[in-house]
């Protein structure tokens, strides 16, 4: 039998996860990069943000975990291999955009710490590096 969500939990679970891709958002500004997109929806899958700096696409997601290592761990093979599906449908959407280079990372959020941004986690297969 399917276990219960509670609804006032799940609720909260989504506004830490909007806080946590507005700090990340915010983040990536601050170095300089441009973003594209938020919750990107496609019958694929979501991805968080999409961002561009020079000629690099970058494909984020963002998660918030007590640690990075909870955090990565948290972005399983299946997940991975939805946000490149999904970023080929973007890619699809936006062909003046076909020819950047592009890339996957993930910015983790820890509560009482500076986000941080790790580049080039897994590839367009979704594979880790």
């Amino acid at each position: 039998m399917a276990k219960a969500i509670d609804p006032d939990r799940r609720r909260k679970a989504e506004a830490r996860g909007r806080r946590a891709e507005t700090l990340a958002a915010w983040w990536l500004r601050l170095k300089l990069y441009r973003v594209l997109a938020r919750r990107f929806r496609s019958g694929a899958g979501e991805i968080d943000l999409i961002a561009r700096r020079g000629r690099t696409l970058v494909f984020v997601e963002v998660k918030q975990r007590a640690s990075v290592d909870e955090g990565l761990a948290a972005i399983k093979p299946a997940a991975r291999r939805r946000i490149a599906r999904a970023a080929e449908l973007w890619i699809a959407r936006h062909p003046a955009l076909a020819a950047l280079d592009r890339r996957f990372d993930v910015i983790i959020t820890i509560p009482g710490r500076l986000p941080r941004h790790m580049i080039s986690v897994f590839d367009s297969e979704g594979r880790n590096w």
